[in-house]
């Protein structure tokens, strides 16, 4: 993740060599760095070096970098000529390179050669079967070619060697979220909770996933972890808000009819709080809104 510091002194060092001040090896260096993409000045600057002789043997080792750089740069910007160039240059120099092998298979994904580049990674697979980067491109190809299911069996076999990569276990999740594969999808935010607890973030996606899901057992989940990613951030989470608003509405109305033991589920104090809350946010911060926020809370028939 980058810093704002970090964020700040790239964007002074890009402004400088936007402006022709200077210093475009150093904003290159930052850019990998930091591992952001900033392909299209990338590519610009990347290519200035690359096409002049002198500044590209002043770079030593670092010229190859720096054409595998410019490669990747010139995909993004669907420049495939320049990247297939750059990647010729990196097979002579470095022609049993599994590293390069991996930039032939990304081009050949960037062309759009779906089983061409289905059988480059499966064969780099073979090689290095540990290769994450490599499991994460079979996923991203799948996605691409709207195959969500084919994108969650390549993840679900990820997670059976990587389980600790949250970034793919919350990946699985909001695809499962898109099939409305929920009772799925809650698996995988209860693995992100137990990995994670103090992140709010996987809190309310679990609780959102449970609403959804519904029933009254659920519905009191959620409005639990609803409660905890307010908890978690202090208080500052709209959606977390409403999120205890609509549980409580939902509650209450399975349990008509019901003994009192079972109505008390709804929690009408908490719903009372949350929608004063809400109301006091939209007060300080979208007063336009207000009128409509509290005739949507009036609907739920909750009172602040």
């Amino acid at each position: 993740m980058v810093t704002k510091t970090e964020e700040t002194e790239l964007n002074q060092l890009e402004n400088q060599v936007e402006n022709g001040g200077g210093g475009v090896w150093e904003y290159l260096s930052l850019v990998r760095k930091l591992k952001v993409r900033r392909s299209e000045i990338v590519l610009k600057h990347g290519l200035s070096i690359l096409n002049d002789p002198g500044k590209r043997s002043a770079l030593g080792p670092d010229e190859w970098t720096l054409y595998e750089q410019v490669a990747i740069a010139a995909m993004d910007c669907q420049s495939l000529n320049v990247a297939q160039n750059c990647i010729k240059v990196l097979k002579k120099k470095f022609p049993e390179s599994k590293r390069v092998g991996k930039l032939e298979a990304l081009l050949l994904e960037a062309k759009g050669m779906w089983e061409e580049a289905e059988k480059a990674y499966t064969s780099l697979l073979e090689d290095n079967p540990l290769d994450q980067v490599i499991h994460k491109r079979k996923v991203a190809m799948a996605k691409a070619q709207g195959k969500p299911s084919l994108a969650i069996e390549h993840l679900n076999k990820y997670l059976e060697v990587f389980m600790a990569d949250h970034d793919a276990w919350r990946e699985l999740a909001e695809i499962y979220v898109s099939l409305q594969m929920y009772k799925q999808a809650a698996f995988c935010y209860e693995e992100l909770i137990l990995t994670q607890p103090t992140l709010p973030l996987y809190h309310l996606a679990y609780a959102d996933v449970l609403y959804t899901i519904g029933g009254l057992e659920n519905l009191i989940a959620a409005r639990k972890y609803y409660a905890a990613t307010i908890d978690l951030t202090g208080g500052k989470s709209t959606r977390a808000l409403l999120g205890i608003c609509l549980c409580g509405s939902a509650i209450a109305q399975l349990s008509k009819g019901r003994n009192k033991e079972d109505k008390d589920m709804a929690a009408p104090e908490l719903q009372s709080l949350a929608a004063t809350a809400l109301e006091r946010e939209y007060k300080q911060k979208a007063p336009a809104k207000l009128n409509l926020l509290s005739s949507a809370l009036r609907s739920l028939k909750i009172s602040s």
